[in-house]
């Protein structure tokens, strides 16, 4: 699946577009935690939306981070994905509502 396609389920604003295949969704908040388990082509749930979560992002070759809960990235981070070419989403609905719906849609 690609992210906007994911997007476009969710109900998601995409603030960073790049239209990368997600091969496999995560969501943790921990960033250290993350940098170790993450993943190419990820798609990373967090409540965090800061610099060094397009960091960590951006480490990991993931493609996409969905801010949940309502959580809006601020304009540095937004500039900084755009230069790495990773996709940003913002949803109102919760981490677990985004990961259900990801398993239900057939991302692992």
């Amino acid at each position: 699946m690609k992210v906007t396609q994911l997007a476009e389920l969710l109900g998601a604003k995409v603030v960073c577009p790049a239209d990368r295949e997600i091969a496999c969704g995560y969501s943790c908040d921990l960033l250290s935690w993350v940098m170790a388990h993450g993943k190419q082509d990820m798609a990373w749930v967090t409540v965090q939306a800061h610099l060094n979560v397009i960091a960590v992002a951006v480490l990991a070759d993931m493609s996409c981070v969905i801010a949940a809960e309502g959580v809006k990235f601020p304009p540095d981070a937004v500039a900084k994905a755009q230069s790495e070419d990773l996709a940003l989403l913002e949803c109102d609905k919760s981490a677990y509502e985004i990961c259900s719906i990801m398993a239900r849609a057939g991302i692992q």
